[in-house]
């Protein structure tokens, strides 16, 4: 909660806007949602952004401390599809709801906030989708130029930390994808501003906290009051009192925001570098690994892997997809786990796991007391079906055998959810008729006063005109006047002396008698206690779910694990993948490698196939020189080797007839072409920019694609260029490097560079054709063919003719007068030249020894020496 230490005066407002005043005092830079009746309503500064924003009507009604009152409305069954378009603004929306009741005391209806939405902590169905997560990050600059992290996913319940450099932030940044980043609202340097300036622009939403939150030992507190332990040692998370520090202000944060505390957030994850494999921005855009190059969701290859049943399953397969580990171990026990499955066990289970609920989603918002009564329901079937689950893994080894035993329901969860909630309830609470009949007898009798409501209206509608001989006379019921006996205006003077007045119509008069009236306060009262009762019970069995929420956890995470294995299996046997083989020795051997992606939309859309190819490279052959048309292949193979060693990594089989992939700690690309404008940086040095960093940051373990670099430039910068990128890559870093050029000279390289070799992708000309053969052969490309592949995209017919002559000249001029420079050759030493006479004149002077007349006469000599 924001701090105000001087609270404004509000005297000369009106007892409303006292109250919404006071609310929005606590939360200045957050919209309010103020309760009234059907509306959700926004005033003065909040509701001109919300007309802005979601295109709804803003009206001025009533007086205010002598000014009119601005406002604007949304409807509050509708709430949450306004709620989306806000949250996917960047705002954040502080819901104010009516807790007190009408008539209670004097003035307004008592409100509070009862939470407060922001893109970081989204826990509602309706603002997630079901394969995305809302990750709230809070960032705390430290001295020495590092930076403490601490971020979480309110819904996964999982809270991770990590300490780095500042310069490492924007990849730690990259990696962890946040919705909503925190920072200290005070004692930034200008260099750290910029970078969060950066961010912004790029369009993360940001929430500046107080100083005093970003503390180490307040962090270290809640955490070990969140995970209900004495240290931080069995976590690895002891020494991190910088990523204590946003933990603080990442934990206070996230409870202002729920309006309690996170019961759900028992897990703890300390990542360090060293641990993933390093997947930078431009390789996740390069590889398309979940957005292709012009930001859509497909094809990519995230979209190809994901056939999972559930959105929980969606989410993990996409995290392993992501975030592949260094280790071996994770990866060996999900191939061994696909490989179990593989035989037919994987369909079973995901008969089993269609349409099962996102109960993880469901368990975390048990534990924010945010949960639906249909959530509940979804909750009890899919307890029911992790139980069947859990038998059809049993005696099955590793992964599988660990998921057996979490996939348990708690003992005695599911009956108690049927026993309590009915089979169809009502959306929400405050609508009643979700308790089940049967679940409790003081409901069950005051349901049957409401039920047997229409019975005793028509017994006493006939007594009544039996009694009084009107024989049009009706009883009936509405909201606004309750019950009523209706009699037209012509009968009057047969009502009975017992009727009261209620209502004077045009054509009728409206009665009420003692024992209608009596009936009346019972129906209406049995209404208004069947709803507290029914909220009452509801409450009781959210307390007795809290004690499941560990448990809960567990299974979610069991059920999204087995779904996103069962989509590899599924994966592996539709597309006809290999299991890969990992080795200790550095080394990518691929046979018959092919591009998953493009290979699925071959298929899909032209009905061909992908010509596979293979790549070796170990020890003694670390770099392959690519070259030949475009067109032909050079990018596709490329980006095929690095999603066959990433699939591998994950623990995936891959598109390939056998795989061995040594030890990979990164996997760096510096592909295409782009000018980023926006922070003033055009192609080439986007390129250079992109290039340095793979040189600062792979390794020997590293795969480094290099696609036509130094293309930015004029021809011999970029030859240049070039020449001493791949130099360096195969020298000092000597990382495995697939380096795709036009510039033919490159293909001397392999003649120096004796773990380099030339390859080329295969094409031949067909008249004045080109065909790609679109395989790898060895040695270097004898064209570029750059004029066939122009032909192929319709450049007009005397532009080509014009190119060919101009090509001919160009290569005719070079061959006659070019001469052969070495590229390769290390930079020549500084030649040691002889020393002038002036200089040699001087060298032989003691200036300590002379006279001054010896001095004058030294200094005329050594002026003659230098005149020409």
């Amino acid at each position: 909660m924001s701090q105000n230490p001087a609270a404004p005066d509000l005297s000369k407002h009106t007892p409303m806007m006292q109250q919404y005043l006071g609310v929005k005092v606590d939360h200045p830079d957050t919209l309010v949602f103020y309760r009234m009746g059907d509306f959700y309503e926004l005033f003065f500064g909040d509701a001109e952004k919300a007309a802005r924003l979601l295109d709804i009507t803003l009206t001025r009604r009533g007086m205010s401390a002598g000014e009119p009152v601005v406002m604007a409305g949304v409807p509050f069954h509708s709430m949450e599809n306004y709620l989306a378009r806000l949250i996917k603004a960047g705002e954040s929306v502080a819901i104010c709801e009516q807790v007190g009741e009408v008539g209670a005391s004097k003035g307004p209806v008592e409100r509070k906030v009862v939470r407060v939405v922001t893109p970081g902590t989204l826990t509602d169905t309706e603002l997630l989708t079901e394969k995305s997560e809302a990750v709230l990050l809070a960032l705390h600059q430290a001295p020495r130029n590092k930076v403490g992290l601490a971020w979480l996913s309110v819904t996964q319940g999982a809270l991770q930390l990590a300490e780095c450099d500042a310069d490492a932030l924007e990849a730690w940044i990259a990696r962890i994808a946040p919705s909503e980043l925190l920072h200290s609202a005070a004692d930034l340097t200008p260099a750290f501003m910029q970078r969060l300036q950066a961010l912004r622009l790029a369009g993360l939403p940001m929430t500046a906290r107080p100083e005093w939150q970003f503390e180490a030992g307040l962090g270290q507190r809640k955490l070990l009051e969140q995970l209900q332990a004495a240290s931080l040692a069995a976590w690895g998370a002891e020494d991190l009192e910088h990523a204590h520090a946003a933990a603080a202000a990442l934990l206070a944060y996230a409870e202002h925001t729920q309006g309690r505390a996170l019961s759900h957030v028992r897990q703890l994850q300390v990542v360090r570098d060293g641990e993933r494999i390093e997947l930078p921005p431009a390789t996740r855009r390069n590889l398309e690994l979940v957005q292709t190059l012009r930001g859509e969701d497909a094809p990519t290859l995230f979209s190809l892997l994901d056939t999972c049943m559930t959105g929980m399953g969606s989410r993990a397969l996409k995290s392993w997809l992501l975030e592949p580990m260094r280790d071996r171990g994770v990866a060996t026990q999900r191939l061994e786990a696909i490989t179990s499955m593989r035989e037919g066990l994987w369909q079973k289970l995901r008969g089993e796991l269609k349409g099962v609920s996102d109960v993880e989603r469901i368990t975390a918002r048990i534990a924010l007391r945010q949960v639906r009564p249909r959530e509940l329901v979804g909750l009890g079937w899919a307890l029911s079906k992790s139980q069947q689950l859990g038998l059809m893994l049993q005696g099955l080894p590793g992964l599988l055998s660990s998921a057996a035993a979490d996939l348990q329901p708690p003992p005695g969860c599911a009956e108690r959810l049927v026993a309590t909630i009915k089979e169809d309830p009502s959306a929400l609470v405050r609508d009643g008729g979700v308790i089940a009949t049967g679940h409790d007898a003081d409901l069950d009798e005051l349901r049957a006063i409401q039920d047997n409501c229409d019975g005793f209206l028509l017994e006493l509608e006939t007594r009544e005109r039996a009694r009084s001989g009107i024989a049009n006379l009706r009883v009936q019921f509405n909201k606004v006047h309750g019950f009523y006996i209706e009699v037209t205006q012509g009968q009057l003077d047969k009502v009975p002396d017992d009727y009261r007045r209620r209502q004077t119509l045009k054509n009728a008069e409206r009665f009420i008698t003692p024992e209608l009236k009596a009936f009346e306060d019972k129906a209406l009262s049995a209404q208004e206690r069947a709803l507290a009762r029914e909220k009452w019970l509801y409450e009781q069995l959210l307390d007795d779910l809290q004690q499941h929420i560990p448990a809960l956890t567990r299974l979610a995470r069991a059920l999204a694990g087995l779904d996103a294995l069962c989509a590899l299996t599924e994966r592996s046997l539709t597309l006809n993948w290999c299991r890969p083989v990992f080795i200790k020795e550095p080394g990518i051997e691929i046979t018959q490698g092919r591009h998953p992606v493009v290979e699925a939309r071959l298929a899909e859309t032209h009905g061909g196939s992908f010509i596979p190819n293979d790549t070796r490279m170990g020890p003694k052959q670390r770099m392959q020189v690519i070259t030949g048309p475009n067109m032909g292949g050079k990018s596709t193979y490329m980006r095929q080797v690095a999603i066959v060693c990433l699939l591998a990594s994950m623990g995936s089989y891959v598109p390939a007839q056998a795989c061995r992939l040594g030890p990979i700690d990164a996997i760096h690309t510096r592909i295409g072409a782009a000018d980023d404008l926006a922070n003033a940086q055009s192609t080439f040095m986007l390129e250079m920019t992109e290039a340095a960093q793979i040189l600062h940051g792979a390794s020997a373990q590293s795969l480094v694609l290099m696609d036509e670099i130094g293309r930015g430039t004029s021809t011999f910068d970029g030859l240049a260029l070039a020449s001493g990128i791949a130099a360096h890559l195969h020298d000092k870093t000597q990382a495995f490097t697939l380096f795709a050029t036009h510039y033919f000279e490159l293909t001397e390289f392999p003649a120096k560079h004796h773990c380099a070799l030339n390859v080329h992708v295969g094409a031949t000309e067909s008249g004045a054709d080109i065909v790609f053969l679109h395989e790898i052969l060895p040695g270097p490309a004898s064209r570029s063919y750059g004029i066939q592949v122009a032909r192929l995209a319709g450049m007009p017919t005397g532009v080509v003719n014009h190119a060919r002559h101009a090509l001919a000249a160009l290569e005719k001029h070079q061959e006659s007068s070019r001469e052969q420079v070495d590229l390769f050759a290390p930079p020549p030493a500084a030649e040691a030249s002889a020393p002038s006479k002036a200089e040699a004149a001087l060298s032989a002077l003691d200036p300590d020894a002379l006279s001054p007349r010896e001095a004058l006469d030294a200094l005329y000599q050594l002026k003659k020496l230098i005149q020409p």
